[in-house]
C-alpha cells in the first residue's frame, strides 16, 4: 500500500487509508507492525485533519428530534437569568466595587479640579477646616495655600454684619484664616457668655427654676440670648481695644492717665467714636447687667454670716475690685467666660486668685540645684557654654544635611524639612488668639494705671450719649428692669435682626445654641 500523501485527496481511495490508520490504532499493537506474512509494516502516521469524528445516522435523527422538541416547548426559563448566573454577576460587581472602593478617599479627592476642591472645602463649617489641617502634609498645605478664597467664602456668608462693622478687613486681599478665626473666637465668647447671663437671669431674676416654668419662658429665654450676643461682642472690641491704647497711651505720653476728675475718658471716648448712636446706647444700657452678673458669680452664695459660710465651706469673702478691673481690662471677656465656667466656689475663688497673683507679682526664679557629691568627690561641670552647644547642634545638622550621595539627598532632606517648617510655624495663624497676653514690660505699665470698677464706660458713654442727643434727658435711658423687659420683648424682633445681622442674612450667622457647647477655635 502506498503511503497517504501518495494518494489522492479526498478520493475514495485516500478515506479507505485513513479508515485503516484509525483501525490500526485502536488494536493494541507493538511500536513495529508486522503483517500475516512476516512483514513489518511502517509506523503509521500521525498526521489527523481538525475535522471530528462523524457520528451515525441513528444517533443525528435522534438530535434532531430533541431540538425540535425543545424548539417547541418555548418557557421563559430560555431569557430569564438563573440563581446561578445571578449570584455570579453580583460577585463580579461586588469584587469591582471592592477594586473602586479600595481607593484612598484623600487620592480620589485630590484628583478633582482645584477650584472644586476649594469650593468644597469653603463650604465646610470653620472647626472642619482647622482639622482638616491637622490630617496630614497635602491637606495643610493645600488649606494653606488656598486660605484666601476659603476665607472670602466665610466672610461673605457666615459672619455677621456688626462684626465686620466693628473689625473691617483692612485689606480685601489679606483676608486670611488668622482674621476668620478671630472674628469667630470673640463670636464665641459673646454666645458663650450670653448664654450664661441668660441663665443665671432665668433662676435669680425671673425666677424660673422648675422644669415647666422654664419651659413656658423658652421663648422669652431665646429672645434675650440672641440680642445679647451683638451687645456683648461690642463689650469684647471695647475691653481689647482699650487694653491696646492704653498701652499705647503710656508708650508716647511716658505716663497715664491723669489723676484728675474729668468726665469723659479720651481713651473711651476714641473707642466709643467708632460705634453709631443705637449701638452706643444699647451697649450702655446692658452694660451694668453684665458687670453685675460678674460680680455676682464671684460672691459666695449666702450673706447671713460668717458661721454658716464656714458650715458650708464658703470661707472666702468676696474678692476686691481690683481684681474685677483686672479681669476685664486685662485678661479680657474671655478671662471672664474662663473664671465664669468653674463649678464650685471655693475652686473659682482658687483660680481667680492665683491668676491675679501671678498678673502682679514678678515670676520668681528657681533655686539652683545643689551639687551632686560624697566626700567632695563631686561630678565635673562641663566648660561648654549654651551658645557653645547651639553651635555645635547646627554643625551637626549641617553635617547631616552634606551626608548622602551626591546623586539626590545632597541637601534635600534639610531643604524639605525647612520648607516644612516655614509652611507650618510661618502661616496666619501662628500670629495668635485675639487679646492674647501680654509681656512682663507690658503689664508694669499697664497694671499701675487701671481705673476703678466705677469709671469703666459708665460716665465716658452716658455723657458722650447726652452729646450726641441720642436722648433728651438720663432718665430716658433704661436701667435695671426696664432693660430686662427690653430683651425678652416679642415686638421689634425682625427690625433688630436686620440691623445686626443685615438683610437676607442666612440663619448660620446668628450663633445657635449648640455652637456654645465647644470651642472649635482654640
Amino acid at each position: 500500500m502506498d503511503p497517504p500523501h501518495l494518494t489522492e485527496f479526498a478520493s475514495q481511495r485516500y478515506f479507505d487509508k485513513l479508515k485503516q490508520l484509525s483501525e490500526s490504532k485502536e488494536q493494541p499493537h507493538d511500536a513495529a507492525t508486522h503483517s500475516q506474512d512476516g512483514s513489518v509494516l511502517a509506523e503509521p502516521s500521525t498526521f489527523i485533519l481538525p475535522i471530528g469524528r462523524s457520528k451515525p445516522i441513528d444517533q443525528i435523527s435522534h438530535d434532531n428530534q430533541r431540538a425540535e422538541k425543545r424548539r417547541g416547548n418555548f418557557s421563559f426559563r430560555t431569557i430569564l437569568p438563573t440563581r446561578g448566573s445571578v449570584d455570579h454577576d453580583s460577585r463580579r460587581f461586588s469584587t469591582d466595587a471592592t477594586k473602586r472602593r479600595s481607593t484612598p478617599f484623600d487620592q480620589l479627592f485630590f484628583a478633582l479640579p482645584n477650584e472644586l476642591k476649594i469650593q468644597i472645602i469653603a463650604s465646610l463649617p470653620l472647626s472642619d477646616i482647622l482639622s482638616l489641617r491637622l490630617a496630614s502634609r497635602s491637606w495643610h498645605a493645600m488649606i494653606t495655600m488656598h486660605e484666601f478664597p476659603i476665607a472670602r467664602y466665610h466672610l461673605e456668608h457666615h459672619v455677621p454684619i456688626y462684626a465686620k462693622r466693628l473689625y473691617p478687613v483692612p485689606d480685601p486681599f489679606a483676608i486670611r484664616l488668622h482674621y476668620l478665626c478671630g472674628i469667630w473666637h470673640r463670636l464665641h465668647v459673646a454666645a458663650k457668655l450670653s448664654y450664661l447671663i441668660c441663665e443665671r437671669v432665668t433662676k435669680e431674676i425671673f425666677l424660673r427654676t422648675t422644669d415647666a416654668q422654664r419651659i413656658e419662658f423658652e421663648p422669652q429665654y431665646e429672645r434675650m440670648r440672641r440680642r445679647l450676643i451683638p451687645l456683648l461682642f461690642t463689650i469684647f472690641h471695647f475691653f481689647e481695644t482699650y487694653r491696646t491704647l492704653h498701652v499705647e497711651y503710656i508708650k508716647e505720653h511716658g505716663h497715664g492717665l491723669p489723676r484728675g476728675t474729668f468726665t469723659i475718658n479720651p481713651i473711651e471716648a476714641k473707642i466709643m467714636a467708632m460705634y453709631d448712636d443705637q449701638t452706643l446706647l444699647r451697649v450702655h444700657q446692658v452694660f451694668p447687667l453684665v458687670i453685675s452678673s460678674f460680680c455676682r458669680r464671684l460672691r459666695p452664695p449666702s450673706y447671713v454670716g460668717r458661721f454658716e459660710r464656714s458650715i458650708r465651706g464658703y470661707l472666702k469673702d468676696r474678692p476686691p475690685d481690683e481684681v474685677y478691673v483686672t479681669a476685664m481690662c486685662v485678661g479680657g471677656l474671655r478671662q471672664v467666660e474662663k473664671f465664669w465656667e468653674i463649678k464650685g466656689y471655693n475652686s473659682r475663688r482658687g483660680a481667680v486668685d492665683s491668676w491675679f497673683h501671678s498678673i502682679w507679682k514678678e515670676p520668681s526664679e528657681p533655686a539652683p540645684k545643689p551639687r551632686r557629691g560624697f566626700m567632695g568627690l563631686a561630678r565635673k561641670k562641663s566648660s561648654m557654654h549654651e551658645s557653645d552647644f547651639g553651635r555645635y547642634e547646627e554643625a551637626q545638622w549641617a553635617g547631616r544635611g552634606r551626608q548622602g550621595s551626591d546623586a539626590g539627598r545632597r541637601g534635600s532632606d534639610v531643604s524639605m524639612a525647612n520648607h516644612w517648617d516655614n509652611l507650618v510655624f510661618h502661616t496666619s495663624l501662628a500670629e495668635g488668639m485675639p487679646m492674647g497676653e501680654l509681656s512682663r514690660e507690658q503689664l508694669k505699665l499697664l497694671l499701675p494705671d487701671l481705673p476703678k470698677l466705677q469709671d469703666i464706660w459708665a460716665p465716658s458713654a452716658e455723657a458722650l450719649i447726652l452729646g450726641r442727643n441720642i436722648v433728651e434727658r438720663p432718665q430716658d435711658i433704661k436701667r435695671n428692669a426696664q432693660v430686662l423687659l427690653d430683651l425678652i420683648r416679642e415686638d421689634g424682633a425682625t427690625e433688630e435682626d436686620e440691623w445686626w445681622y443685615g438683610r437676607l442674612a442666612p440663619e448660620s450667622v446668628r450663633p445657635p445654641l449648640e455652637a456654645i457647647e465647644e470651642d472649635p477655635i482654640e
